[in-house]
């Protein structure tokens, strides 16, 4: 490598290496503030770096608040799409799927659901919609399509009730486990009749019966 394409290396990875700071500094300060009082130069100062220099990276609020957002999701874009490709059953991949939604759960900080709970809060009430809003969509999309592929294993390996309508049950089955798990984790347990129930405990409960109600018998 020739010393001129080198240093355009070294460049780009120590911009792309600041770009990830800034960030993770970003989320950092959206959570313990919330994304509406954030300013720019709350995230500047947890960044360690000039409010010029974070302007030349995000000339605005919301592109920063997308790129947040669109970092999040790419593991779960990484999660559907491994699952979607395992070669199991698609009950199997359900279980997978399940199990992943579980495993956020059980994350220390639970930083990630604690964003995205706000981003699509502050995505919902804006009057108009998020610059650069559709780099989110896309990946969303992408995710569908994963799921989708599920879906139609269900429809062909048998693994699935055949009674069932697989497409709208299978959807039915990741939203309502999706949801469930990311309110437990943000209220560590949901008011319940047995105030000491674990929310794993819970979990491994809804997994359970979502599993037998699916498996064809």
């Amino acid at each position: 490598m020739d010393p001129k394409t080198r240093y355009q290396q070294e460049r780009n990875d120590n911009k792309q290496q600041r770009l990830l700071h800034i960030l993770a500094s970003a989320e950092t300060v959206f959570i313990l503030k919330g994304i509406e009082k954030t300013t720019m130069q709350d995230v500047a100062k947890e960044a360690n770096i000039g409010i010029a220099t974070l302007f030349r990276y995000f000339p605005k609020k919301e592109k920063m608040i997308v790129a947040v957002a669109v970092r999040r999701i790419e593991t779960v874009h990484e999660a559907f799409r491994s699952i979607a490709t395992t070669p199991v059953s698609c009950l199997e991949k359900i279980e997978k799927l399940l199990d992943f939604f579980i495993s956020q759960l059980q994350q220390p900080d639970q930083a990630s659901i604690k964003f995205m709970e706000d981003f699509e809060s502050y995505a919902a009430h804006s009057p108009e919609p998020l610059e650069d809003i559709e780099s989110f969509n896309t990946l969303y999309r992408s995710i569908s399509r994963e799921f989708q592929k599920i879906i139609e294993d269900g429809i062909s390996d048998g693994s699935i009730r055949s009674d069932l309508p697989i497409p709208e049950t299978l959807t039915t089955v990741i939203n309502v486990c999706g949801i469930f798990s990311r309110k437990l984790s943000l209220h560590n347990n949901i008011l319940t009749f047995v105030s000491d129930l674990e929310s794993d405990q819970q979990l491994a409960i809804l997994k359970k019966i979502m599993l037998e109600y699916l498996r064809a018998k």
